[in-house]
């Protein structure tokens, strides 16, 4: 499993973890992502129960596990959480942030001692040791609750599945060549993105962020341009089309 430092500042530093070459073929891959203060830490979609293993040995690497408080599910899907009963007997004290509709269903994974705390349609804010963090709302991009994380300060944005593609391990962490990415994410987008409401929501909210990097759950990173380029690209794009007779 790839681990890369995506921003190291005074207080706290982002982490990915992905490109994983030991999984099944057939298994669709991820990115995970590790907020961490000096105190504290978050991890950002954690993953599918068959990642478990190699997710927590990747993250002891870079602090004691017990340090993270904190879990964040942008949304019901298994490769996003399946693992959490696992966590949940290994952070059986931390929090689990998610959307309020998904509450009964994930706890079909084990959600015993970890404590679910609901985001509210309107999204909210979490502070992790001093660094406030944003939960931008994302419903129906693709699930119907759904949310990112945004951090101001290092002016990143976790997308989720949005701007996601099925890339293979052996595909490089950030876009190189947009034009050639388009490639990954276009049925991706026009087959799991279902609302072209929802779609200019999201994209009207996102474009009033101060963004360096957008980081989906799924394929490639965006940094510098590539975000605006994203951004033109899905607005023109018309999402749901995918079972379209022609």
């Amino acid at each position: 499993m790839q681990t890369i430092k995506l921003f190291e500042g005074p207080f706290h530093e982002w982490i990915v973890f992905g490109r994983d070459s030991e999984k099944i073929d057939k298994i669709v891959d991820t990115n995970q992502y590790l907020v961490k203060t000096n105190r504290e830490a978050i991890l950002l979609d954690p993953g599918g129960i068959e990642l478990f293993s190699s997710m927590l040995a990747a993250v002891v690497h870079f602090l004691p596990v017990e340090q993270i408080t904190h879990l964040f599910a942008s949304h019901q899907d298994p490769d996003i959480i399946s693992s959490l009963g696992l966590w949940d007997k290994t952070l059986p004290t931390a929090t689990l942030h998610a959307p309020w509709i998904w509450e009964g269903f994930l706890r079909h994974y084990g959600c015993n001692n970890i404590t679910y705390n609901p985001i509210a349609d309107e999204g909210g804010t979490l502070k992790v040791d001093g660094i406030e963090l944003e939960f931008i709302p994302a419903h129906y991009m693709h699930a119907s609750g759904n949310f990112g994380v945004y951090d101001p300060q290092a002016k990143i944005l976790f997308s989720g599945d949005v701007g996601g593609g099925l890339n293979s391990h052996e595909d490089p962490m950030f876009v190189q060549d947009f034009d050639q990415h388009i490639k990954q994410i276009k049925t991706f987008h026009q087959r799991w993105m279902p609302s072209e409401k929802a779609k200019e929501a999201w994209i009207k909210r996102v474009r009033k962020l101060d963004i360096d990097l957008m980081c989906p759950q799924h394929g490639a990173i965006y940094k510098g341009k590539d975000i605006d380029r994203f951004l033109d690209w899905l607005e023109d794009l018309e999402v749901g089309t995918a079972l379209r007779s022609s």
